[in-house]
């Protein structure tokens, strides 16, 4: 059943009129998110199902990763309460230009073209959504569903060889079936964990999670898996897991290990993205990267076959 078919169902057990014609609107922003999407070839969603994992500073760096190797490259971050990509890019301070045909998004380092909730935003300003309390959580669902239908439906991203979707952290375990009954012809989630024994508990049940909605799980990266010494560039120990082990439990590919990394994660922090391919931890994201870009070419050579 399509989305405007679901919600005027809804509204005829409710016995409510649809005076303010809200399944037309939402018929019309679909069919603009089919034609915004039209251009982009891979639509890859990033996602953990555990906070604290280092979702968001992966979802960068690929698309960074991504951008070097000369692809053209969107992020979106739909993290609507807690947006942090464009700081993480230097990007802070930035806005959407609007133009009658739509948003066009700014463009960051390396010619990355970013959307995110944080430019709407005055510094330390939460988000917040007002409704009736009665039902504040089925409200709270509709409006974040609404902001990020709008998002995909107004934002003019042009012809794109890559558009990553940096998700919410764990609790929003709606978002991931969300955004692939609004993106068109997804190619697959990429998921996010560290080696520690909590986090993969957490993270298994995501991947099945997201199984079950009919999401194509692409592969497992592992993040923090060690930390990386900013003098004399050892690596050591952080957590104790077993992450190969449980890609293997789920017939996933272990896409790469990114150790912690004090260097870099200064420079992220201060909005100051490192660039340099030639340092040691972003050479990894351009491995993954190339693991990604190959995964996706060879299923595509598949699925021309069958």
């Amino acid at each position: 059943m399509t989305p405007g078919k679901d919600l005027k169902a809804i509204l005829g057990k409710l016995q409510y009129s649809d005076d303010a014609k809200v399944v037309q609107q939402i018929t019309e922003q679909m069919k603009q998110v089919q034609a915004r999407m039209a251009g982009i070839k891979h639509k890859l969603l990033v996602m953990s199902g555990k906070g604290g994992v280092g979702k968001s500073m992966t979802a960068v760096n690929l698309a960074l990763a991504f951008a070097r190797q000369g692809y053209r490259v969107g992020l979106l971050d739909v993290d609507l309460n807690g947006p942090c990509v464009p700081r993480m890019l230097g990007m802070h301070g930035q806005s959407l230009r609007m133009t009658p045909e739509g948003a066009i998004p700014p463009v960051g380092p390396l010619g990355v073209k970013v959307a995110s909730m944080d430019f709407f935003l005055h510094a330390a300003s939460p988000v917040r959504w007002k409704g009736p309390m009665d039902l504040s959580p089925v409200w709270l669902g509709l409006m974040e569903m609404n902001v990020i239908r709008e998002f995909l439906a107004d934002i003019m991203w042009g012809d794109l060889d890559f558009l990553l979707t940096d998700l919410p952290p764990g609790a929003a375990a709606d978002k991931p079936p969300v955004m692939a009954g609004f993106i068109p012809d997804l190619a697959g989630a990429i998921v996010v964990t560290t080696p520690s024994e909590v986090a993969s508990d957490v993270v298994q049940k995501s991947v099945t999670y997201a199984r079950d909605m009919g999401i194509r799980v692409l592969g497992m990266i592992e993040n923090m898996s060690r930390y990386r010494c900013p003098s004399c560039g050892a690596e050591h120990e952080l957590f104790e897991g077993n992450t190969e082990g449980m890609c293997e439990a789920l017939d996933i590919p272990l896409l790469g290990r990114i150790p912690f990394d004090r260097t870099l994660a200064r420079t992220f922090d201060k909005g100051a993205p490192l660039l340099d391919e030639q340092y040691p931890t972003i050479q990894r994201y351009q491995e993954i990267a190339e693991r990604v870009s190959a995964l996706l070419d060879y299923k595509k050579v598949l699925a021309e076959k069958l």
